[in-house]
Formats: C-alpha cells, structure tokens, sequence
C-alpha cells in the first residue's frame, strides 16, 4: 500500500474529519523520483475542538507513528476545528513551510 493512502485512511478513520487532504511534496526536496517521504495534511474535524495545537498534532503524529517511525522524513501539519477552517482558510489552506533538506547541507560546515 502507499503511504499516502494509508496515511489518509488511518487519519479518515480516526477522526472522520470533514476535510481532509494529504499531499505527498517529495518533489519538492532532494530524493529520488517516486519517492514518498515528505508530506503535508490538512485536517478539518470537530474531533479538535478544545484541542490546543500541540496536542492536535500528538493526536495526529500519534495515528501515523507507524509510517513516522519507518518512512516520512517530514510531515506538515494543519490541524483545524470546522469553525477555525471555514472563518480563515476555506479558500486557501496554508503552504507548508521550506524544506532545507539534510542532504543538502554543507556537511563540512556542521
């Protein structure tokens, strides 16, 4: 199975959120063609309301630790109650931050 989808089914699963969309951004960042190591979800779900941010990420972190532990290298986060969603980002949902890759820096300089 991909770890996209399996990604996406466990998060569907576990707190049937509203929206959902989870994007593989490897070809964004220093690793061979096809791969799938870098992601970012956004998820929607009423399943955080009264959550603070840090424990919205546990919760989702906690979910995929399978594919955390043995095959993302990074994973970007937007977690939103149905309220948060419709008021700021409906229309937009945030760009994941830059990646400055491990394999690209100057190991000499470190």
């Amino acid at each position: 199975m991909l770890i996209h989808t399996a990604i996406e089914q466990k998060l569907l699963n576990a707190f049937e959120p509203v929206f959902l969309d989870v994007v593989n951004e490897s070809s964004k960042h220093n690793v061979p063609a096809g791969a799938e190591s870098h992601f970012k979800v956004v998820i929607v779900t009423p399943a955080f309301d009264g959550m603070r941010l840090l424990a919205r990420h546990r919760a989702v972190n906690a979910v995929v630790a399978e594919e955390l532990a043995e095959k993302i290298h990074a994973l970007a986060l937007h977690t939103y109650t149905p309220s948060e969603w419709y008021e700021y980002y409906a229309e937009k949902p945030p760009a994941s931050p830059k990646c400055f890759g491990g394999s690209k820096a100057d190991k000499a300089s470190l």
